[in-house]
């Protein structure tokens, strides 16, 4: 049987999602927690990765098992398992040919900055004093629904087949001392929300314009975007699947 489970995280702590070698990560950790509340080895398969101090709202990943759970009672044994930086929020049964990752129809993030020191957004939400001119961001944000080739924000190593993405929505929201930076599409690139808002954020300023931004995509040049913006003023808030994976 294969089960989805919804989890949070604080990625301070972490070197992001995936297991690595010679280092703590959010997958590890759960892994670890529901292999000794289950009493077997368990390795899930998450939605997808964020990278070291990124965030999660809402992550999702699956695991397998030959026997039914009690999803009630393995969400509270498992949460007094897991560190205060993680939870799992819900428990479902899927379809064994469902995917946590490839059945995923979008993803969602969301990019914090606060404009004013806040000490109990430390960690949470980027500082930014530099100047904001939301609405060129916001001209900018429309350009990148209209593209599909975002090579030029990705991270130069990677192992993916082409760098096709479908941006559903890009938007910025004020919200008082806060700025936010929301985008969805049907995939992302490793790299790509954090390289997107540092050269969003050198449009805002007015170190580049229109034309330069429009010039950036189309070089497919990751050099000349501008730098990635802090890990941990993002967040992965929404994956969203289709019904029919869900038998519960």
């Amino acid at each position: 049987m294969r089960y989805l489970l919804e989890v949070s995280y604080n990625g301070s702590a972490y070197h992001g999602w995936q297991v690595q070698k010679n280092a703590i990560s959010v997958q590890e950790v759960l892994n670890n927690s529901l292999s000794l509340k289950l009493g077997v080895p368990i390795e899930t398969v998450g939605s997808g990765r964020t990278d070291k101090g990124v965030h999660a709202i809402q992550q999702f990943a699956h695991f397998d098992t030959d026997r039914m759970i009690n999803s009630e009672s393995i969400l509270y044994g498992l949460n007094n398992f897991l560190p205060k930086s993680i939870s799992v929020n819900n428990i479902s049964l899927i379809s064994e040919e469902a995917h946590a990752r490839f059945n995923a129809v979008s993803r969602s993030y969301i990019y914090k900055i606060t404009k004013k020191k806040n000490p109990f957004l430390s960690g949470l939400s980027y500082y930014y004093t530099g100047k904001m001119n939301i609405g060129l961001m916001e001209e900018g944000s429309r350009i990148l629904e209209e593209e599909t080739d975002f090579q030029c924000f990705s991270k130069i190593k990677t192992d993916v087949n082409h760098f096709l993405c479908d941006i559903l929505k890009a938007k910025w929201i004020e919200k008082k001392d806060e700025v936010w930076f929301l985008i969805t599409a049907d995939r992302f690139l490793r790299g790509m929300v954090r390289a997107i808002v540092g050269t969003l954020l050198d449009l805002g300023n007015e170190k580049i314009n229109l034309d330069d931004f429009q010039g950036i995509l189309q070089s497919k040049d990751r050099k000349k975007a501008g730098r990635a913006a802090p890990a941990y003023g993002l967040y992965l808030n929404e994956v969203k699947y289709p019904k029919k994976i869900f038998l519960k």
